[in-house]
């Protein structure tokens, strides 16, 4: 990469899996001067928050107010709580396959670790069963599938966005009898949260404005860019972000990456 770097602009980072990717971004980072993005991380956090920032609308909701449950501590899972954090969200909880991560737990790598810190607000110990009791935003960025009844345990008026794919940690059709939006991965449904809405336009931004990194601002921004392609009359609980078809989304994500 380092011999490389004069013929390219920006690096992608694709299917890496945690924690691997957390040290070669780092890595590459340090080497480059120039943007590293890693799109299981920053494509996926940036268009969950442009679809909660829809849903939420939708809804007549204070993003701020809501308690969000994260299933999966893995590079999207963790990069969806960074943004969400610095969003303004304070209340949230991660899951990992044994469970919320918690300071308590002695089986913690570093990044969960770290991960536990700031998260958790209430102290919650135990799994997804007591993680959802009483939630208003379920998002799955993990293969472990969700019992329908637990998703009845969310408060009213619930969140939820099962990304996995194929099979969503929930099937949208059970989602629905107990949730007021429903978001998946997958375009039979709708609302598919889906990361070709941010990558094109992120880079085409960070190439025009010559940027030597990301920042969180670039992809709060970025969010906020997406969500707002969708005009006010148009939304609906069907219809909280754009398709991926939409040819002013990489426009708008340019532009909100170069600031302009």
């Amino acid at each position: 990469l380092i011999r490389l770097r004069p013929t390219f602009g920006a690096v992608n980072l694709e299917d890496i899996s945690a924690p691997r990717c957390f040290e070669i971004e780092r890595r590459v980072i340090e080497a480059l001067d120039c943007p590293v993005m890693h799109d299981d991380q920053h494509g996926t956090a940036i268009v969950v928050l442009a679809a909660l920032l829809g849903a939420v609308k939708v809804l007549d909701r204070d993003i701020h107010d809501l308690k969000v449950v994260v299933s999966g501590a893995g590079a999207a899972g963790v990069a969806c709580t960074n943004i969400l954090l610095n969003s303004g969200i304070t209340d949230i909880v991660v899951l990992d396959s044994k469970g919320i991560v918690e300071s308590g737990r002695s089986d913690l790598n570093s990044f969960k670790a770290e991960l536990a810190q700031r998260t958790n607000p209430r102290g919650l110990t135990g799994g997804v069963a007591e993680a959802l009791n009483g939630a208003d935003v379920f998002l799955g960025v993990s293969a472990g599938l969700v019992p329908e009844e637990l998703i009845a345990t969310m408060a009213p008026g619930g969140i939820v966005f099962a990304l996995s794919n194929p099979d969503p940690e929930i099937h949208p059709d059970a989602a629905r009898k107990y949730a007021a939006v429903v978001a998946t991965g997958r375009s039979d449904f709708p609302n598919q949260i889906n990361n070709v809405l941010a990558f094109p336009g992120v880079f085409r931004g960070l190439l025009d404005a010559r940027a030597s990194d990301i920042t969180i601002d670039m992809l709060l921004r970025a969010a906020d860019a997406i969500a707002h392609v969708v005009r006010d009359e148009e939304l609906n609980p069907n219809f909280i972000i754009p398709t991926v078809f939409n040819a002013e989304v990489p426009k708008a994500v340019a532009a909100a990456i170069r600031g302009s």
